[in-house]
């Protein structure tokens, strides 16, 4: 399976009717804080969106609506993992991305057999407060090692100018969100991501 290297971030539809028209063919919602039916709204109009553009919609965490609203891609944090019944989202066949942040986490993440695993922050972030500090590129190299043909994916902190250096350490996606949401020109910064991992 070959995920497009690509893999920005959104917390809204909006910014999918954005990203997907330039030809983003991976993009994950993640919604926090929104009312149940808006949310189930959102999330409903964002596969129907993806379909329509031919890329694939990852949904983090709201693994039942994700079920329930035929999304193909599931996106679970370790705190996600607690809560979430892993047997029905496999009978429904979601793939899954798993985040980690250290060893056991990534042990863990490896015995659920994911379709790709996510490492961070690889660069310090501003989007969460997070009790890991940057894990740097040394330890992409490491956890491409570990993980062996499961897609790696690195996120936080990643920009443009970064991502040849996440790919070169041995990342096979790249994540970003505020390289884009905080810039002036979201769609011709999207433009330039998309060249930079062609």
């Amino acid at each position: 399976m070959t995920l497009a290297r690509f893999y920005p971030v959104f917390d809204s539809l909006a910014w999918l009717e954005r990203a997907l028209p330039l030809g983003v063919g991976l993009v994950q919602l993640r919604i926090k804080d929104r009312p149940p039916e808006a949310l189930r709204a959102e999330i409903r109009a964002g596969v129907a969106l993806a379909r329509q553009h031919g890329a694939a919609l990852v949904i983090n965490d709201h693994w039942q609506l994700a079920i329930d609203e035929g999304a193909e891609w599931l996106h679970l944090g370790q705190e996600d993992l607690d809560s979430a019944d892993l047997p029905a989202i496999r009978r429904a066949g979601l793939r899954l991305g798993i985040s980690t942040h250290d060893h056991a986490e990534l042990e863990r993440a490896l015995a659920l057999a994911p379709d790709y695993i996510a490492l961070g922050p690889v660069y310090p972030t501003i989007l969460k407060q997070m009790k890991w500090h940057q894990q740097g590129l040394e330890r992409v190299t490491e956890w491409k090692r570990l993980v062996g043909d499961i897609p790696l994916c690195a996120i936080g902190g990643l920009s443009v100018e970064r991502a040849p250096g996440a790919f070169a350490a041995g990342a096979d996606l790249v994540a970003a969100v505020t390289d884009i949401t905080l810039h002036p020109d979201p769609d011709a910064r999207m433009r330039d991501w998309l060249r930079v991992c062609a």
